[in-house]
This record gives structure tokens, C-alpha cells and sequence, in this order.
């Protein structure tokens, strides 16, 4: 690819960082709803986003000929990837305060700087800057669980448990941003029946473990049908398309833009409370993302 098409896949990543920007605001919004339920209905509104689309541009027969041509491990990738990654992250929503969480839910630009240098099959390596800077991450949780609000209430009924969620997803997202990088499975169709498998999977969920289905008031609504358009409709589309034609090391750079927006939103909004602890986290959280960007030094 010329450096030309890399960096606009690039400027399609970004596109996806700032719809991200808005995930933590949306979610909370949804808290009331249960995780499987508020997974289906979100991503049925993916799919349903991502066929209109891609459907005037590539018909039925385009849609359907994309979806072959991506292999088995590509499909596995990106529907269990994200649908751990979503599951947790509504759970860490209902179980914990929102603030801490979403700043250790935005280590995943860390873990995509560090398991690119980790993983067999790409260009970047791992020097100084990127195990500092995982310091520095990590330094960032140690500040908001070791010394965050553990004490149970009831918007935060476990919060150690919430914490795990986040850093859980924070890895899983890391990971799978970096393999998809490696796959490189042709065009970004295919996510419409990703989507879909995701909300039959969040449906599945739903039911088995008995999940008592609540009706979405007007501001639940509104968070689940944003939530569905754009930061998993549209912005897994493009991060999908980003990852595997852009600069992966970059994208992962430009996602330390991501935490501090997100912290303005929830504070203005209302849904975190500003304090010290959470505005020290969230730097440290783009410092070590800063940091682990820098190249490391070759021998």
C-alpha cells in the first residue's frame, strides 16, 4: 500500500478514536438496561447501519462476495473479539463507578502499542519508551483501584469486580486491533454479519442466564440507538478498515486523545464526578500512550 492510501486508513481510524470518545457517555446513559439485552439491541442496530451503508454502493451481490472472501479466523477474530470486549465493558458499567472505569477501559491504546512490538509479524518493536510507558499505565490503575472507590453502593455494586472488567477489555481490545492488523481480511463489509452474529449472541445471552428484559425509557433509547449508529455501527467500520490498511503503531498513538475527551464528557454531562485521582489517572493514562508511541531505539 503507498504511503498515501496508509495514512488516509489512518485518518479513518481517527474518525473511529472520536466516535469512541462519546462510548463512555452513551453507555452509561444505558445502565438500566441489562448487559446480553442492551448487546443485542445495539448491534442489531450496527447491522442494520452498516447495510445502509454499504448497500447503495455495493448492492447485494458485492455484500454477499465480500463476505467470502474473508477466512474462518478473520470471522472467529472480530465476532468473539468484540463481543468479549462489549460484554465486559457493559458489565464493568453496572458494576463500578464510571470514571475510574473508563479511564482503566482507555489503557487499550497502551496494549495496542505494546502488543504490536510484542507479536510476531510486524514492524515494530519494543524498546524503553514502550515498557515505560506500560509502567506509567499501569501506575494509572494501581492509583484508581488501590486507592479509587472499592466501597460498594448502588450504582457501583462491586467495583473491584468492574475494575478486572475494564482492564480485561483494555487487553482483549489491544490484542484484537493488533491480530486483525495481521490478518488483514479483505474490505470491511463483512462487519454487517458480525454485527448481527453479535446481537443473535447478545439475544442467546440474554435468555440463558435469565436476564430480565427491561424496557428502554426515553434516555436509554436515545443511548442505545447512538451507541448502535456510531460507535458500533460506523466506528467499527472504520477501525476495521484502519487496522488493516493503516499504520497500526499510529492508531494506537492517536488513542491517547481518547481518555481525556471522554473524561470531559462524562464530567459535563454530569455522569462522573471530577476529582484529583481521576484527572492524574487520565494523564497518566495519555503519558504512557505518548510515551509507548515513541520509537524504540534499534540496535
Amino acid at each position: 500500500m503507498t504511503h498515501g492510501g496508509k495514512g488516509a486508513a489512518t485518518a479513518v481510524g481517527a474518525v473511529a478514536i472520536l466516535l469512541w470518545s462519546c462510548l463512555a457517555l452513551v453507555t452509561s446513559l444505558s445502565r438500566a438496561i441489562p448487559t446480553f439485552e442492551a448487546l443485542a439491541i445495539t448491534f442489531a442496530i450496527g447491522a442494520l447501519t452498516l447495510t445502509l451503508c454499504f448497500l447503495p454502493r455495493q448492492g447485494i451481490g458485492g455484500i454477499a462476495r465480500s463476505f467470502r472472501l474473508w477466512p474462518n479466523r478473520a470471522w472467529a477474530l472480530a465476532i468473539i473479539g468484540i463481543f468479549a470486549y462489549h460484554a465486559l465493558y457493559f458489565v464493568a458499567f453496572r458494576l463500578a463507578p464510571v470514571g475510574p472505569v473508563t479511564v482503566i477501559n482507555y489503557l487499550w491504546p497502551l496494549a495496542i502499542v505494546l502488543f504490536a512490538g510484542l507479536l510476531p509479524g510486524g514492524d515494530s518493536r519494543l524498546g524503553w519508551p514502550q515498557l515505560a510507558g506500560g509502567v506509567i499505565g499501569f501506575a494509572a490503575t494501581v492509583l484508581l483501584v488501590g486507592t479509587g472507590s472499592l466501597t460498594e453502593t448502588a450504582g457501583a455494586p462491586a467495583p473491584l469486580l468492574g475494575y478486572a472488567a475494564a482492564l480485561a477489555c483494555a487487553v482483549l481490545w489491544g490484542l484484537y486491533s493488533v491480530l486483525n492488523n495481521r490478518i488483514a481480511a479483505p474490505g470491511s463489509e463483512p462487519m454487517i454479519g458480525v454485527c448481527a452474529a453479535i446481537a443473535v449472541l447478545g439475544a442467546i445471552g440474554h435468555v440463558a442466564t435469565g436476564e430480565t428484559f427491561v424496557m428502554p425509557d426515553g434516555r436509554a433509547a436515545i443511548a442505545l440507538l447512538a451507541l448502535g449508529i456510531g460507535p458500533v455501527g460506523a466506528a467499527f467500520a472504520a477501525w476495521d478498515h484502519a487496522t488493516k490498511k493503516g499504520n497500526i503503531a499510529l492508531l494506537g498513538a492517536l488513542s491517547y486523545a481518547t481518555p481525556p475527551l471522554s473524561m470531559i464528557l462524562l464530567v459535563v454531562a454530569g455522569e462522573a464526578e471530577p476529582s484529583w485521582r481521576l484527572l492524574v489517572a487520565t494523564l497518566l493514562v495519555v503519558a504512557g500512550a505518548a510515551l509507548a508511541a515513541l520509537p524504540a531505539r534499534r540496535r
